[in-house]
């Protein structure tokens, strides 16, 4: 009896020191999120810090804005944009997490003429583990087919882009006003991968607000400075022709892009998060104004995105009905509704030439956002996080 008392008084007396030890640790140790957290704040041109260094795997990043603008923040692999946030106005934040490999990084701090920082990605556990990871041949099928799909629509993209430079260098404003939707949604076709290029996005489909100078600034360029010309307060007493080198400058990258595009290798975890991130992008844009306001494009844009994300979900539908029909499912009815917010604006195969007001931006991106939190469990679903 005295030595079961007494072994007993000894593994109580163990089990209360493990206790007190583990909860020493865990008073020293820091919590797991705030090894993989960064706040970075905008102040004028520079971030603070404008110089980071993260371990390999997800980092959540909060994004501060407090200069006077609304800005983007971008994350860069040379001229590959890896992940980015748009339209922070001032005085707000916004968080992004992305799941990054070794390596170093270029970040962009506010607007695209702003000095860019240096983010550092150290080998981690997780790295390590992603190395290892199990074959992606089911993915071969899909993959080959979305490389024809790129090709395709970038070869549409550039007929489309010259026969509105044509029109352009012809003087012809009106014909140049009926071909710049119908080029603008051929690049939005492919714009989940054509934004990965951060050089020929910005040349391409930035928007002024992201210039110093706005619609002024002489890096401001691509489809919204033709847009402007063709469709703003000065188009109808202003020379198209001046529009000339712009356009030729869009045909040669158009040109450029497509070559890029051919020699693109997408790894199967970017087709869904690059398909979700633009959605995501779209519905945010949608109630602050849209893109193409003056040309009143947004419908004919919408539908350009719908069809470009609407093919990397058909790619993927045989492979996540087996891993995750339940949401398959929803993708699909989050498509459909999408369609359905199209539909009143719909005239035979294009659509009426209308101004959206706030109600109408608000009633289309409701769909779109809850689309592009289905299309971001995809990764999760597939195994592929």
């Amino acid at each position: 009896m005295r030595v079961a008392v007494a072994g007993s008084a000894l593994l109580v007396a163990a089990g209360l020191a493990a206790f007190w030890y583990a909860s020493g640790v865990a008073r020293k140790a820091p919590p797991k999120a705030a090894d993989h957290a960064v706040t970075v704040t905008i102040q004028g041109n520079v971030c603070q810090p404008n110089e980071i260094t993260v371990p390999a795997g997800r980092t959540t990043f909060t994004i501060v804005n407090q200069s006077s603008r609304a800005l983007e923040w971008e994350i860069l692999d040379g001229v590959m944009v890896v992940e980015e946030r748009e339209n922070i106005a001032p005085g707000f934040s916004q968080t992004m997490t992305v799941k990054l490999p070794p390596g170093e990084f270029d970040i962009t701090c506010g607007l695209l003429s702003n000095p860019r920082g240096k983010l550092r990605v150290t080998p981690s556990a997780a790295s390590d583990a992603e190395a290892a990871r199990p074959s992606l041949v089911n993915y071969v099928g899909a993959l080959a087919e979305y490389r024809v799909f790129l090709a395709l629509e970038s070869g549409a993209l550039q007929d489309a882009a010259q026969a509105l430079a044509d029109a352009i260098q012809a003087g012809d404003l009106k014909q140049a006003q009926a071909l710049y939707a119908p080029a603008h949604q051929a690049y939005k076709r492919i714009e989940p991968m054509a934004e990965r290029f951060a050089d020929l996005d910005t040349r391409l489909n930035a928007r002024a607000d992201y210039f110093e100078k706005r619609e002024a600034d002489p890096a401001f360029s691509g489809f919204h400075r033709i847009e402007h010309g063709l469709f703003g307060p000065d188009a109808a007493k202003g020379d198209v022709k001046a529009l000339a080198p712009v356009a030729t400058q869009l045909v040669a990258d158009v040109g450029t892009l497509k070559e890029r595009l051919r020699a693109l290798n997408v790894p199967p975890e970017r087709l869904a998060s690059s398909g979700a991130k633009l959605l995501r992008r779209v519905a945010d844009n949608l109630p602050a104004g849209g893109e193409d306001h003056e040309g009143h494009g947004e419908l004919v844009n919408l539908q350009g995105t719908f069809e470009g994300t609407k093919k990397i979900a058909d790619l993927l539908s045989p492979l996540l009905a087996k891993a995750s029909p339940e949401l398959q499912k929803g993708i699909d009815q989050r498509f459909a509704a999408f369609a359905a917010a199209l539909d009143p604006y719909r005239e035979g195969e294009g659509f009426k030439a209308v101004s959206l007001d706030e109600a109408q931006r608000k009633a289309l991106a409701a769909p779109v956002l809850a689309l592009a939190d289905e299309m971001a469990k995809v990764n999760a679903a597939l195994g592929l996080e």
